[in-house]
């Protein structure tokens, strides 16, 4: 799925949330919550940063650098590949969702 196509679900779970919630009063003192658009950018950040990293230590060992030994690449490289693996199958949970939301009869 890509981006557009992510940005353009997230669009729509936020218009049928506000919907179903109508107008809502934050009571005093109480903290803003957070943002679900905010949180998965960050999540799929986090994500593309330790992506980075495991291909930047891939590279780096394939030049040759000394600081840079196998073990590192390799456990970068698997926690690249869970990290990535989550990602999908949160994917896969929200299109589940919002699949079975659009089923559901008025």
């Amino acid at each position: 799925m890509e981006i557009k196509g992510l940005n353009d679900l997230l669009a729509q779970l936020r218009a049928a949330s506000a919907l179903t919630q109508g107008p809502a009063a934050t009571p005093p003192g109480s903290a803003p919550k957070a943002d679900f658009g905010s949180a998965l950018k960050g999540a799929l950040d986090r994500v593309n940063s330790v992506q980075a990293r495991s291909a930047m230590l891939a590279q780096n060992y394939g030049m040759g650098a000394a600081n840079v030994g196998i073990h590192d690449v390799a456990i970068a490289s698997q926690k690249a590949n869970i990290a990535f693996q989550g990602t999908v199958q949160v994917r896969n949970k929200l299109v589940a969702a919002y699949n079975e939301i659009m089923n559901m009869q008025i």
